[in-house]
């Protein structure tokens, strides 16, 4: 064993990628109101509270899960108005969907400073909204994957059946899926175990950004397994009931108005939390280092156990190189 491939084996350790994880929802936590509500209500001849109205009950008469409802009302309505709705449609209003001041900037600005601690950021949108809605908002590029309701498409291009129904509870699948780098919706494999040294981003590297109790299954999970839950409130309303009461059932870790400004709190609790981070994983990684080399050390005097316990077994030869290697080990851990 070479000094020099240990000292190699140790420097990899220390250049390990440090990754964390930002997940959003979208609904009131990046853009003040529900999607739907910007355009596609209105272009299907209804009010928004007329819609809402219509879609829970239907939920409630059904037993329906609500995002299921509210999926099958803009199908149905847009069949009684004759406006088939298609993926391009809801594309183009996701550009005109209104998002909070900063948002646009905010990505680029966080991940400029994880770069400065050392950290590679990827965000994530984990939402009960359209999927086809978020992919065409201006920020969509700026996230790695976005999670959220979809719909199957007929040969023409018609939104015709829900592919995804994301809801608060099923959300939490995605934390999951983030952590063990098993993206795909379909792949079932997510639920496999997976041991904490090879998680793709570690648990607690993760922070949950959300507005309400739908949130809460995702805020729990995360700040449960150590990582951090945001809640944010509408800066022009300033109604802070929803996140007073999730700090007061200790749901999350900081609240914050949603704006996503440079000198904005929200910036500066985020700062922290990587700095903090930063600082974790530089222990971390000085721990794994100093596990390598009591690991080492421990199997050194096995080594020595063996060839002094049987000697017998052992040629001299055999005997002589063990002892060569053994020798290399201690004094690599001597000098280190």
């Amino acid at each position: 064993m070479e000094n020099t491939s240990i000292d190699t084996a140790y420097e990899n350790i220390r250049r390990r990628p440090i990754r964390m994880a930002i997940c959003y929802d979208f609904d009131k936590t990046l853009s003040p109101d529900d999607m739907q509500t910007f355009t596609i209500i209105p272009s299907l001849g209804m009010k928004k509270e007329d819609f809402w109205r219509h879609s829970n009950t239907l939920a409630k008469e059904n037993l329906m899960d609500n995002n299921l409802a509210w999926m099958y009302e803009l199908i149905s309505r847009s069949k009684v108005e004759r406006q088939p709705i298609k993926k391009e449609y809801f594309n183009a209003i996701g550009k005109k969907v209104p998002l909070y001041k900063g948002v646009k900037e905010w990505f680029d600005r966080v991940n400029e400073y994880g770069k400065r601690q050392g950290i590679e950021i990827e965000h994530y949108i984990i939402s009960s909204g359209l999927k086809e809605i978020i992919e065409g908002s201006v920020i969509a590029t700026k996230c790695k994957r976005i999670y959220a309701s979809s719909y199957l498409y007929s040969v023409d291009g018609i939104a015709e059946w829900p592919a995804q129904a994301v809801n608060y509870t099923n959300k939490t699948q995605y934390i999951f899926r983030i952590a063990k780098g098993i993206f795909e919706e379909w792949d079932e494999s997510v639920n496999n175990t997976m041991a904490d040294e090879k998680l793709y981003i570690p648990y607690e590297n993760f922070v949950y950004i959300g507005d309400s109790a739908t949130d809460i299954p995702c805020m729990r999970l995360v700040k449960s397994k150590g990582g951090y839950s945001i809640g944010v409130y509408d800066p022009e309303k300033g109604i802070k009931e929803k996140v007073l009461q999730l700090y007061a059932d200790g749901r999350i870790s900081f609240y914050a108005p949603a704006n996503y400004c440079a000198r904005s709190k929200l910036m500066e609790y985020m700062k922290e939390i990587i700095d903090e981070v930063a600082a974790k994983e530089r222990i971390k990684t000085e721990r794994i280092i100093m596990k390598q080399s009591s690991d080492l050390y421990k199997l050194t005097t096995q080594m020595n156990y063996l060839i002094e316990k049987y000697p017998s077994l052992i040629s001299a030869k055999d005997r002589k190189e063990i002892e060569k290697e053994i020798n290399k080990v201690k004094g690599f851990l001597k000098e280190n």
